[in-house]
């Protein structure tokens, strides 16, 4: 898959709300800020979507 291929694909509603929401948990972490549970809970659903997504397209695409 070409570079353009895959960065195509990166912009689409469902990653750039990923990459967000790891952006956010990230700068939280660094900054010792306290991270609620619920944005916990919330980011842990959201990233198991996006992966879990990922993984199905890759098992049709094969």
């Amino acid at each position: 898959m070409k570079i353009r291929e895959r960065a195509a694909k990166l912009i689409d509603v469902k990653s750039i709300v990923t990459l967000s929401l790891t952006g956010v948990y990230a700068y939280m972490n660094i900054a010792g800020l306290d991270v609620p549970e619920t944005f916990k809970t919330i980011y842990i659903m959201i990233i198991g979507f996006y992966f879990g997504t990922q993984a199905t397209k890759i098992k049709e695409e094969k």
